[in-house]
Parts: C-alpha cells; structure tokens; sequence
C-alpha cells in the first residue's frame, strides 16, 4: 500500500511543489540541465502517511504497541520527528537556511524524539548517556543522507536498503510492528525511485533527504539487535554495518574538506558517488554499483 499510493501521490505532489516554487534551477555542482520539482519529500511523506494510516484502521498496526518493553506510542513520534523533518526541509528548500539554524532545529526534533522514548540504550545504565548518543545518531545519520543526496537514486536507494535490513532484523526479533513500519518505509521510498533514478524527473531536496534520514536513524534504534542469549553484546553494532557506505562518505567528505580548509558543511564533488563517475562510470553505474556495496555490506553484518 505505501508503494502505491506514493507512486500515486508522486505526480500530484510534483504539480503542487512546482505551483509553491519547490524547484531545483540547473547550476555548478549540479548534473541536471533543466529546472525540476523537489517533491520526492512530499510524495515519500504522503505515501507513508496513507500507508501508515491504512494499518492502523485495517488493525495491522498496534498505535501504542509495548512489545519491546520501551516501545510505547511508536508511531506518533516517529510520524511527529518525520513531520518536522519534512518541515524543515522543506524550508530550507524554499529560503535556504543557513547551516547554523538549520542544525539547531534538527537538535531540537532529535532531543525530542529521545524524550518522547525512542533512545539507543546502552550497557552502561545512565539516562543522559541514553540521550546524548541517541541525539548524535540522528542527527549523524539525517544529516549523512543530506550528504548523500548528490546523484539521482542514491539517497532513496540507500535508505531502502537500510530500512529492508532494520525490518528484517525487527521480524527477526519478534517486533513485527516496528518491522510493518520499517517496510512501509521501503514501500514508500521504492514508489518514489521511479520518478527519480535512472532519470532524474523528480528530485527528494532536502525535504525528502531529511525525511530519509530521520526514518533510517529511528528504525535502526527500535529493533533489539542483541539479546544476553543470542551471542556477542557487538551485535548492537549492526546499523554501524548496514549504513557502511553512507558513514564512510561522510567521513571521507569532511576528512577532504578540513584537509583542504573549508566549512566541512559546505558542498562540493568529493563524495564516493563523484569519485566514482572520475574513476570511469557514469552516473547511472556509480549509483547502482554503491547500492550493491551497501547491500553486501549489509548481508555480511547479519550473516
């Protein structure tokens, strides 16, 4: 359902973004020749939404589901911190927040997030030490994906990739709402893929980038990826492996740009997908080849 009625949803949504200005103008660091909307946040939002809703109504869907013992009212605050990120990147496609305000509004939706109840906990039992790598991880991971939302397909494809990973390891762990959500989420980002990879008629902007982000970030904290009888206490690394590619060109991107003495903030073509594309393939074969490398990555975590 969240696969159809964001392919649905997408052309409708595209008209709109053009009415509202929500367009993307050709420019230096970009690969697009003629203006196009920014509506792949919208779609992947509605979609979801429709999707989410539906599941509820239908009762697949538990609204204030406890399975996991600290999952209570799951889906308001996941829906909620993926409204704001919509929000705010939507803004920021419009007038073109500067960096600071832009970082400080997504601290504040993640601190928000980590006090509504979805937290990393970790083996040392302190409430404060719960909030500050949960509040770093989202903001570490939406702001991975802005990062990689520089090709068309990679950002969508690599936040499908991780979200199928995170739904199978809910499933797997008998926490068959927070895997319904999770591939809800692959649904809608596949329905929006079209429109976007191999040509590029429609753009996520950072609305979408946003919204990505934030849904990979939560849904690799709600699964329980290490139980005492299930083996090494490592395994809570898993999200680490499955957004290898991802992580890596972030910390290959900020490691260049301090090397070269610019705001580590600011854009430019040194990211995998471009080093690729000067290595010899084309942009279409540098997208597909990162998407195999992340779904590789990811089976050798969970194997």
């Amino acid at each position: 359902m969240s696969f159809i009625a964001t392919a649905v949803v997408m052309p409708i949504v595209a008209r709109f973004a053009v009415r509202c200005g929500l367009i993307d103008d050709p420019g230096e660091r970009k690969i697009h020749g003629r203006p196009t909307p920014l509506a792949g946040g919208l779609g992947i939002f509605t979609g979801l939404t429709i999707a989410l809703v539906l599941g509820l109504v239908s009762g697949y869907l538990d609204l204030a589901d406890s399975l996991t013992g600290k999952g209570r009212f799951q889906i308001p605050v996941l829906f909620g911190g993926m409204t704001a990120m919509m929000v705010l990147g939507l803004v920021d496609d419009l007038v073109e927040l500067d960096a600071a305000r832009k970082f400080v509004c997504q601290l504040l939706i993640a601190l928000a997030v980590a006090a509504a109840g979805i937290q990393i906990t970790v083996f040392i039992p302190s409430k404060p030490l719960n909030y500050l790598i949960t509040v770093l991880w989202i903001l570490t991971i939406v702001n991975t994906f802005n990062f990689n939302d520089n090709m068309n397909g990679l950002c969508g494809g690599l936040g499908l990739i991780a979200c199928l990973y995170f739904g199978i390891a809910a499933h797997l762990a008998g926490q068959h709402n927070v895997a319904l959500i999770a591939f809800a989420v692959v649904g809608s980002i596949a329905g929006f893929i079209p429109y976007n990879f191999p040509k590029g008629r429609l753009f996520l902007g950072d609305s979408g980038s946003h919204v990505i982000g934030f849904l990979v970030a939560v849904l690799a904290i709600m699964p329980i990826f290490y139980r005492q009888e299930w083996g090494h206490p490592l395994a809570v690394l898993k999200p680490v492996g499955v957004l290898i590619v991802p992580l890596v060109d972030l910390v290959v991107v900020v490691a260049l740009r301090v090397k070269a003495g610019k705001p580590f903030y600011v854009g430019d073509t040194n990211h995998l997908s471009h080093q690729l594309v000067r290595r010899g393939l084309n942009h279409v074969q540098a997208v597909i080849y990162l998407w195999i490398v992340a779904a590789f990555g990811g089976m050798v975590i969970f194997l």
